[in-house]
């Protein structure tokens, strides 16, 4: 029974099997019905009648409220308004993808993958390194939990270990599936991917926007990112927004050999994947599959701005693993930036947190792939000399990655003769302070430390940060008004400010409403992992990956303090233990301990431990239960089975730590052939060397 038949029964006439059967079909009807109306902008019923079947979908729903399913079409806009998105940590950690901007980049890329993997390769030369390419979609990424077919959850990626609870949203998206198709899948089921706008659907929604006052987005991403943050899903629900599947994240059971076979499974299940998608065999073929990709741009339905490269083979995947905060498996091609020419009116330094100082232009606003640009970077004062670029130049900009505005250059051929040269200044503008450049760096940097006002903004500024401490509602603008009003002074007095409670209510902007959210937010970080902990202080050279390392490696605040404080000597076994972490090196190193040589940082943060439960970094998955987790191992000599990269990558996956010399805090050696000075080192110290076949049977007690 649909829409079109005459005398649909009663709804007081169902019984509860007829209802339950009815209930089915509806939701199957109204489904196919939304996708051929949001997806391919193809409606086959008109409005009033996709309106009843709505509408006989609730009336059923209202007299059997027991009957409703799972994927009911009144939940994709039924659930209630929220205060506030709830935090999901992800079971896997949503990794961003490494760049490439050349075809160079991606020859390399190609290369790392060979050269990790190459003892397969040299076993077996007939081998062809195969990559699935995708169009790289301009949208928001989305996790999305199904149990049993049902889904459960969806949130965003956040800082990619923690996201956003977004499932009441993401259930009005017609192009998600609510249930999904088959018997064959698995019974816990992560998918992730893109949700994103149409162009043409764009271009309705702002139309309709203009002619109701409403001000316009900048562009689909802007407008997609904004409809899936709604706090009532009724407003997302108004949106045209798409859900464009590409990959997984938990998953219960096996889903095939290959990510080719795993988008096919994708398609079975209900999901919409990208019909560009093609497997590439060798760099030749990716670089082809680019450039034809780059020439139908324009002509897609839908923002893209460049393409992904996939490792095919699902094993292979698994042994390469992540660096950091991405996978070794995958590469994103990223198009040229869009460039524009505007007028560059002044050039102001900005101090940031370290104390250096950066060159920015000012510009006449710009409109640059869609959004308007009114600064941008020019880097150090020897960008600036080398692009001869000159106050009051027309000057190119474009967006670096179609994310950071920066200058390219100068047009000297319409140069202006008032344009005049920069000097950059040899004090720092906000505290006055000589500026100095070493020898061997590029940047110029304010000596004042303490007393200049503007690193300790900026250090408060990164604090708060999404990627550090992510305290909501707390904006640049804000950080500085409390700052000047000398509210906050410290990190620490962030967890003190409620003493300012009075004052904050008195505060123009400032409302009872928005005080206490600021509080509660605050409230919710006194938890925070070690890794972010480190990552917030802000010290030189220490970015994510870094504060990463230095967390496991230590384990505790306590612990890292203390090792810091005692490798300022440089013959101690703190500093050659520091040293000696893979991926820190000496000039890291000697930041990290100089921030803890200054009492006032130690002073910061012993106060920290006292306001924040510092909690262990957890463990890669891999490595629950793992017999090297939290263990310190070092290779040395020619491995058989693999190369040493791969044996690293695969024992810090494991839970393991990895050295690049022997120490008395070492607990394991690795010898492969011609081992050398550090198995013999390790016998000396008595520590346990093990052979490849040894260590193999460690890490893999099944085999």
């Amino acid at each position: 029974m649909s829409a079109r038949d005459a005398s649909p029964r009663p709804v007081e006439a169902l019984d509860a099997g007829a209802a339950k059967r009815e209930l089915a079909r509806l939701a199957k009807e109204i489904a196919h019905h939304d996708k051929a109306y949001h997806q391919h902008d193809a409606p086959e019923i008109g409005d009033a009648e996709y309106d009843a079947l709505v509408r006989r979908n609730r009336a059923i729903e209202a007299r059997f409220p027991e009957l409703r399913r799972s994927d009911s079409p009144s939940l994709r806009v039924g659930a209630a308004p929220v205060a506030t998105f709830a935090k999901v940590t992800h079971s896997r950690p949503m990794l961003s993808l490494d760049n490439a901007f050349s075809e160079d980049d991606v020859r390399d890329f190609f290369k790392s993958i060979r050269n990790f993997l190459r003892r397969d390769f040299e076993a077996h030369p007939e081998l062809e390194l195969e990559m699935v390419g995708e169009p790289k979609i301009d949208g928001l990424s989305l996790a999305i939990r199904y149990e049993h077919g049902a889904l459960i959850q969806a949130a965003t990626r956040g800082d990619g270990t923690t996201g956003e609870d977004v499932t009441a949203n993401v259930r009005t998206i017609a192009s998600v599936p609510q249930t999904l198709r088959g018997r064959r899948r698995p019974d816990v089921f992560e998918v992730r991917g893109e949700v994103y706008m149409r162009r043409d659907a764009f271009a309705k929604m702002n139309a309709a926007r203009e002619a109701a006052g409403e001000p316009l987005f900048a562009n689909p991403r802007n407008a997609a990112a904004g409809g899936l943050r709604q706090l009532d899903p009724a407003i997302t629900a108004k949106r045209p927004l798409a859900f464009f599947a590409y990959a997984g994240g938990e998953i219960s059971a096996s889903i095939g050999d290959t990510h080719a076979e795993f988008l096919d499974h994708l398609k079975g299940w209900g999901f919409d994947v990208n019909p560009l998608a093609r497997i590439c065999h060798g760099e030749d073929a990716a670089l082809a599959f680019y450039r034809e990709i780059l020439a139908a741009r324009p002509n897609l339905p839908y923002e893209i701005d460049g393409v992904v490269y996939k490792v095919n083979r699902f094993d292979w995947q698994e042994r390469l693993g992540m660096v950091a905060r991405a996978p070794r498996w995958a590469l994103a091609h990223k198009f040229p930036a869009e460039q524009a020419r505007t007028r560059l009116n002044a050039i102001t330094i900005q101090v940031g947190r370290t104390g250096t100082l950066t060159p920015v232009a000012e510009l006449e606003p710009v409109a640059v792939g869609g959004v308007v640009v009114q600064r941008a970077t020019l880097h150090n004062e020897d960008e600036i000399e080398r692009k001869d670029v000159r106050v009051g130049d027309l000057v190119i900009v474009q967006r670096a990655g179609d994310v950071i505005p920066q200058i390219v250059g100068a047009v000297a051929s319409e140069r202006p003769p008032h344009a005049r040269k920069f000097k950059f200044p040899d004090h720092c503008p906000v505290c006055g302070s000589l500026a100095i450049r070493e020898a061997d760096e590029v940047a110029r940097r304010c000596t004042g430390g303490l007393v200049c006002s503007a690193q300790a903004v900026e250090r408060l500024r990164h604090f708060v940060s999404r990627d550090a401490f992510d305290i909501e509602g707390l904006g640049e603008k804000h950080i500085q008004a409390f700052f000047d009003d000398k509210l906050i002074e410290s990190p620490v007095d962030l967890f003190k400010l409620k003493q300012h409670e009075k004052a904050l209510l008195e505060r123009e902007g400032w409302g009872e409403t928005s005080v206490r959210k600021l509080f509660a937010n605050i409230e919710a970080r006194r938890v925070m992992p070690l890794d972010r902990v480190i990552y917030a202080l802000g010290i030189r050279q220490v970015g994510q990956a870094t504060a990463k390392l230095l967390a496991r490696h230590y384990g505790s605040l306590e612990a890292w303090r203390t090792a810091m404080i005692a490798a300022a000597d440089r013959e101690s076994d703190a500093w050659h233990d520091l040293d000696n972490i893979t991926q820190i090196g000496e000039s890291v190193a000697t930041d990290v301990v100089g921030f803890f040589a200054e009492p006032h940082n130690r002073k910061i943060v012993d106060a920290l431990a006292h306001e924040v439960e510092v909690t262990a970094v957890a463990a890669p998955a891999a490595g629950a239960g793992s017999p090297i987790a939290g263990k310190t191992v070092v290779f040395t000599g020619e491995l058989v089975s693999m190369t040493r990269r791969e044996a690293k990558a695969r024992a810090e996956s494991l839970g393991a730590k990895t050295a690049e010399s022997v120490s008395k805090n070492t607990d394991y050696v690795i010898a492969g052939t011609a081992a050398g000075s550090k198995a013999t080192k390790a016998r000396e110290l008595g520590l346990e060397v093990l052979s490849e076949q040894e260590w193999l049977a460690m890490i893999n007690p099944a085999r």
